[in-house]
C-alpha cells in the first residue's frame, strides 16, 4: 500500500455515519481536488471495507459509484439508505 492509498484511507474514515463525500472532497482535504481519479483507484483497493467506508464516496453529482468494488452499485445503495442516506434515481440527495 502506498502512502497515497494510506492518506485516502484516513480521510475516507472520518466520514460520518449517514453521510457522504465527493471524491473532489477527499482530494480537497489531501491537497488537491483534482485527485479523483487517483482516489477512485485508491478506494478500489480498499483492503479494509470494513473499517474504511468508501461506499460513503460519490461522483460530484451525487451519482453512486457503478463500478462500486464491494458488490456494484447496488450494494453501495443499500449501504447508504441503510444509514439513513436519501437517493434519487441512483443519486444521493446532496445538501
Amino acid at each position: 500500500m502506498t502512502e497515497f492509498e494510506k492518506s485516502v484511507y484516513e480521510v475516507v474514515k472520518t466520514i460520518p455515519y449517514g453521510e457522504v463525500r465527493t471524491y473532489a472532497d477527499i482530494g480537497t482535504a489531501l491537497g488537491n481536488p483534482k485527485l479523483a481519479r487517483a482516489i477512485g483507484n485508491a478506494l478500489h483497493k480498499n483492503p479494509d471495507p470494513d473499517g474504511t467506508p468508501c461506499f460513503r464516496v460519490v461522483h460530484s453529482d451525487g451519482s453512486l459509484c457503478p463500478a462500486f468494488a464491494f458488490g456494484g452499485i447496488d450494494a453501495q445503495k443499500a449501504l447508504l439508505e441503510a444509514e439513513g442516506v436519501t437517493i434519487k434515481d441512483n443519486k444521493v440527495v446532496l445538501g
